[in-house]
C-alpha cells in the first residue's frame, strides 16, 4: 500500500513545493514512511554548516547535498593539496591549488543544483564564529584541531544548536551529538584539552583513507535524523569505530552538572580565546611550535639559524626521525636518519658529544622525542622549528614540500 504521506490526498501546496526533477531525484526518500513529502520538505527548508571541507567535511557535505538539505554552509581556509586526495573526496586533481570551500562548493552544486551552497573562506575564530554559525540550524564538526572543536562546542551551546561531532585517528573514529537539549556538550566528555605536543595531526600520524568516509557518513546520518526528527540521535552517547577489528561500540556520556558551559551554574557565557585555551595558536604554525618549545623546555632553532651555525663551522648533527617513505618525498643531505618508529631500540645511536638538531615533517614528532629523551638525561638535543617543511620555505626551496 502506498504511504499516506505521498498519496493524492496530500494538500496541493506540499506537492508543488518540489519541481518535477526534485520529485524524481528524491523518489527513494519519498517512499519511506519516515521521510515522505513532509520529511523531504524539512530537508529542503533546513540549513546546516560544515566546518572543515577535508576528510570528514567531504562525505558530510556530499551526502547532505544529495539528500536535498536546502542550504549548506562550508567553512575552511585551506587550499586543495594532492596529499588530500587520498581521503578528501569532494576534491579532485582538477581543483588542486584552489581554496577548499570553492572546490567543495563546485562539487556540491554539480551533485544537486536544487540546493544553496554558501562559502566562508576564513579561519573560524572567536571573533567571527557567532556571525558565521548563527544563521544555521545544525553545526557539523569536520575539523582536526582542539581549538576549533572547543570553539564549535561553545558556540553551539550558546546558540542552542546541536553539534554533530566526529573525529578520526589512524584506524579509529568517533561520532556524537553535543549541545542538544538535555544532553552533554563536548566539555562534559573532555573538560580540558590534551597538551598540543601529544596530539599528532593526520599528516603526522596518518589516517586510513576510507576512515573519514565512514565517520563523515555517520555524521551526515545524524544530521538528517535531527532534521527529520526520527530515530535516536547520538545524544549522550559516543560511538566508537575500529576499522581494523570492524567493531562499533557505544559509551554513555552524561551531562556534567558542574560543566562550566552547559552545567547547572555555567561560568562560560561568551566565546574566549581558544588558541590560548588549548595551548597553541590554531592557525599560525610557527607560533605554535615556539609556544610548544617554551612551555615544555625544548630548545629550538629556526632553519636559518641552523644554516648559519653550520656555515660558521659548528659541529651540529642533523637527525631526521621521519619514516622511510618520507625520505622518498624529501630529504636533507648529510642528515642522520633514525625513524621514530625504531627509536626505542636505536636511540643509543644518537651522538651525545655534539649538539643534535632533531627534525621531522613539521616539528611535532621531534618535540615529543626530545621531551622523552630529556627525561632520560639527554641534554644535547635541539628541535628544528617547523621541521623540513620550514627548511624548504626558509632555506632551500628545491626541497619538495608534502
Amino acid at each position: 500500500m502506498e504511504p499516506s504521506n505521498v498519496s493524492n490526498s496530500q494538500p496541493p501546496q506540499i506537492a508543488t513545493a518540489f519541481s518535477r526533477d526534485e520529485l524524481r531525484r528524491y523518489s527513494r526518500h519519498l517512499i519511506l514512511p519516515q521521510v515522505g513529502m513532509d520529511g523531504q520538505r524539512r530537508l529542503k527548508e533546513a540549513s546546516v554548516i560544515v566546518v572543515g571541507t577535508g576528510g570528514l567535511g567531504s562525505p558530510i557535505s556530499l551526502y547532505l547535498a544529495a539528500a536535498g538539505v536546502g542550504c549548506i554552509g562550508l567553512v575552511d581556509f585551506d587550499v586543495v593539496d594532492v596529499t588530500n586526495l587520498q581521503r578528501q573526496i569532494a576534491h579532485s586533481e582538477a581543483t588542486v591549488g584552489l581554496p577548499k570551500v570553492l572546490s567543495a562548493a563546485e562539487r556540491l552544486r554539480g551533485l544537486n543544483p536544487h540546493i544553496t551552497v554558501e562559502t566562508f573562506e576564513t579561519p573560524l575564530t572567536s571573533h567571527n564564529a557567532l556571525d558565521i554559525l548563527g544563521g544555521y540550524d545544525i553545526i557539523l564538526d569536520g575539523t582536526d584541531n582542539f581549538p576549533t572543536r572547543y570553539l564549535l562546542n561553545d558556540a553551539a551551546v550558546l546558540f542552542g544548536k546541536p553539534l554533530v561531532y566526529g573525529s578520526v585517528y589512524r584506524f579509529e573514529g568517533q561520532v556524537s551529538v553535543f549541545g542538544a537539549p538535555g544532553g552533554p556538550c563536548y566539555r562534559c566528555m573532555l573538560p580540558e584539552p590534551p597538551p598540543p605536543h601529544l596530539v599528532p595531526s593526520c599528516a603526522e600520524a596518518g589516517v586510513l583513507g576510507v576512515l573519514p568516509g565512514t565517520i563523515g557518513t555517520l555524521q551526515a546520518t545524524e544530521a538528517i535524523k535531527l532534521i527529520l526528527g526520527i530515530g535516536e540521535p547520538l545524544v549522550g552517547r559516543l560511538l566508537l569505530y575500529d576499522a581494523l577489528d570492524m567493531t562499533f561500540d557505544t559509551i554513555t556520556i552524561p551531562r556534567r552538572a558542574a560543566c562550566p558551559l552547559c552545567g547547572d551554574a555555567p561560568t562560560i557565557t561568551e566565546l574566549v580565546d581558544y588558541e590560548q585555551f588549548c595551548g597553541a595558536p590554531a592557525h599560525d604554525g610557527s607560533a605554535y611550535h615556539r609556544l610548544q618549545q617554551v612551555q615544555h623546555g625544548v630548545r629550538s632553532l629556526t632553519p636559518r639559524q641552523v644554516q648559519q651555525r653550520m656555515a660558521s663551522g659548528e659541529p651540529l648533527v642533523l637527525l631526521d626521525i621521519r619514516e622511510p617513505y618520507e625520505l622518498l618525498l624529501s630529504r636533507l643531505e648529510n642528515a642522520v636518519h633514525i625513524p621514530l618508529s625504531q627509536m626505542d631500540t636505536r636511540w643509543g645511536e644518537i651522538p651525545d658529544d655534539r649538539p643534535v638538531v632533531v627534525f621531522c615533517h613539521h616539528g611535532i614528532r621531534s618535540v615529543r622525542l626530545i621531551l622523552r629523551l630529556q627525561a632520560q638525561g639527554r641534554a644535547n638535543l635541539i628541535n628544528l622549528e617547523g621541521g623540513i617543511d620550514a627548511w624548504s620555505r626558509q632555506v632551500d626551496a628545491s626541497i619538495p614540500r608534502y
